[in-house]
């Protein structure tokens, strides 16, 4: 069984990894067949995902989280989450909000980001 507070706390460990570029913890978060839009629209796979971070491309120095809604669906949770993002990809400064909606699964290993979206807002 899947609860809020699993998802929350997931969510936060997700937000730090994403933060220090932690490839091990964001390995551990994603699925492996994880399908991904990003808000340029381009859809990812999690091989993808890690390399962003692991060769520097996308660098987060602010990350401010809402989560808007959150909904749990049997070994499947849905949440929503509005997030300021301050950082620079590809060497070129950013700063902007942005609306995600992640699908997080319990599997046998854990509960892993199967799948969601990121649009500019």
């Amino acid at each position: 069984m899947i609860t809020k507070n699993d998802i929350l706390d997931l969510e936060n460990e997700l937000y730090e990894a994403m933060k220090s570029s932690n490839i091990e913890i964001l390995d551990k978060l994603l699925h492996k067949d994880l399908i991904f839009i990003v808000p340029s629209g381009e859809t990812i796979s999690k091989e993808m995902d890690l390399e962003t971070y692991s060769n520097g491309k996308l660098k987060i120095e602010e990350l401010s989280p809402d989560t808007e809604q959150l909904t749990i669906i049997d070994d499947l949770a849905l949440i929503t989450v509005k997030i300021n993002l301050k950082g620079n990809y590809d060497l070129q400064p950013f700063e902007a909000q942005y609306r995600y909606i992640r699908f997080w699964k319990k599997f046998s290993d854990g509960i892993k980001v199967v799948g969601g979206s990121g649009i500019s807002i």
